[in-house]
């Protein structure tokens, strides 16, 4: 068995005195594992960093085997970011999050989303709201996706500010004002309708911060809390620099 694909580096755990255990995450065969030989040496460490586009060779006996991979460069994203904490911080978290995904489930939409998000996380401006959303499509991924276009109760389109804990579903100011104590806010730059262009704005920090208690609040009730897990520390300190907290 042998197939070629690109891939984020997302991890690696040793294997042996030279070798390593490498996660990708690739378009077409979505988060996969193999052995690299030689994956400890001084060459191929610079390579293996989290975040680094590279072009993968696997091959393996079985199909179902872990397989070796022959990795070759293609884009160095860790060096590029190493020097803003803010990135460092958003590429653990990203990682953390494509590692929730089943192994070889293929997502080309979530790496293509994961990709323009590397190209963007040393930029406080962007980096933020761009996470909210991927956060979003991970849920989606997962099969927990939110329905944010239209009012659970009416079903209109208009006036969402509001989302139910309950449905993952928004809800209109009109709808929801009895009951908005109970409800998640929905901040204005991930409604469907909010799109650059007339009327768009760059989201400000209280935005992005409600966008974040958004998401969070469906990763632990969906994702962590029933898989046993605890939010990342990288999430914690990402949304505190993206914010104006850290």
């Amino acid at each position: 068995m042998q197939w070629i694909d690109e891939g984020l580096v997302l991890g690696l755990r040793r294997h042996g005195e030279t070798s390593v255990v490498l996660e990708l995450m690739t378009p077409e065969r979505g988060r996969h594992l193999g052995l690299v030989h030689g994956g400890r040496s001084r060459r191929m460490q610079p390579v293996l960093q989290p975040g680094n586009l590279v072009r993968a060779t696997w091959r393996a006996r079985l199909d179902g085997a872990l397989g070796a991979y022959t990795v070759e460069p293609l884009r160095s994203e860790a060096s590029r970011l190493m020097g803003s904490g803010l990135a460092l911080y958003g590429i653990g978290h990203l990682c953390a999050l494509l590692r929730l995904l089943p192994e070889r489930d293929p997502h080309p939409d979530l790496y293509e989303a994961a990709r323009i998000l590397i190209e963007h996380l040393d930029s406080p401006e962007i980096a933020p709201a761009l996470m909210v959303r991927f956060e979003l499509a991970v849920l989606a991924g997962l099969g927990f996706g939110l329905d944010l276009a239209h009012c659970a109760a009416t079903g209109a389109n208009d006036a969402l500010i509001y989302v139910s804990p309950k449905s993952g579903r928004a809800v209109s100011a009109s709808a929801g004002e009895p009951y908005r104590d109970r409800l998640l806010a929905l901040p204005p730059f991930l409604r469907d309708r909010d799109q650059p262009g007339s009327g768009w704005r760059t989201p400000d920090a209280h935005d992005v911060r409600e966008g974040f208690t958004l998401t969070g609040y469906f990763l632990d009730q969906h994702v962590w809390r029933p898989r046993a897990l605890a939010p990342p520390e990288e999430r914690a300190r990402f949304v505190a620099h993206g914010t104006g907290q850290g």
